[in-house]
């Protein structure tokens, strides 16, 4: 499973980036918005991000309420970097604009995904990922993960022909909250984890690898004493 992390912060994206794990960057209105960026600066930002993941996929999020205006802003997008992927949430106007798109060979990452039914229809518009939410659905009490698997496993029955030859539509696995949300998700085939970089380095850490080395630690002291 690949992982993207979450978030319009480029000094962890920086880091997280000399991890050597990362796959892409996932971004929306309100990451960007908790960095204290300004709508002036917002292509320059989402430009800068392309730059430091050169390469790799960077989703910048349209805030078009139209298909004419979400076309337009794609292609804007798109012509930022050639790793611009446009994120466009699932709506009756996201999916015209979404197929236009994949013919003109733009990238599009479907969000707001909450249900099966949504998640076939951005496949079959041509999006290039698409993107169901579990944390969202555990903060209304609700089981995110059983949500996800059927997603997973509906998208997966079948072949769409837009992207096949870059292996998509892939499903990204968002509004993860815990290590056990990137487990379940690679334990049902989910393609991709973007993850916020809190939640990464909770992935990174656990208390027997930390209890491990602080012994190694103690018994070395005791070795070095001794030399």
């Amino acid at each position: 499973m690949k992982f993207f992390i979450d978030t319009a912060d480029l000094d962890e994206i920086r880091e997280a980036m000399s991890w050597g794990v990362l796959s892409g960057v996932t971004t929306n209105p309100s990451l960007y918005a908790r960095t204290g960026g300004k709508l002036a600066d917002f292509e320059a930002h989402m430009a800068e991000i392309c730059r430091v993941c050169e390469g790799l996929p960077v989703s910048a999020e349209s805030q078009a309420k139209t298909t004419e205006g979400m076309v337009e802003d794609a292609r804007r997008l798109a012509a930022l970097a050639p790793n611009v992927v446009v994120k466009l949430p699932i709506c009756e106007e996201s999916l015209p604009a979404t197929h236009q798109l994949a013919s003109e060979g733009i990238r599009v990452n479907m969000t707001l995904v909450f249900s099966a039914p949504q998640a076939l229809l951005a496949a079959r518009a041509g999006a290039r990922y698409v993107s169901p939410f579990v944390g969202r659905f555990d903060d209304i009490g609700d089981d995110g993960l059983a949500q996800l698997e059927t997603v997973v496993r509906a998208v997966k029955n079948y072949s769409y022909g837009y992207w096949d030859g870059e292996g998509g539509p892939e499903i990204i696995t968002a509004s993860v909250r815990t290590p056990n949300h990137v487990t379940q998700a690679a334990l049902m085939g989910a393609d991709i984890a973007t993850v916020p970089f809190a939640a990464l380095r909770k992935c990174v850490r656990h208390p027997l690898t930390a209890e491990g080395r602080a012994k190694f630690d103690a018994d070395w002291e005791k070795v070095s004493a001794g030399a």
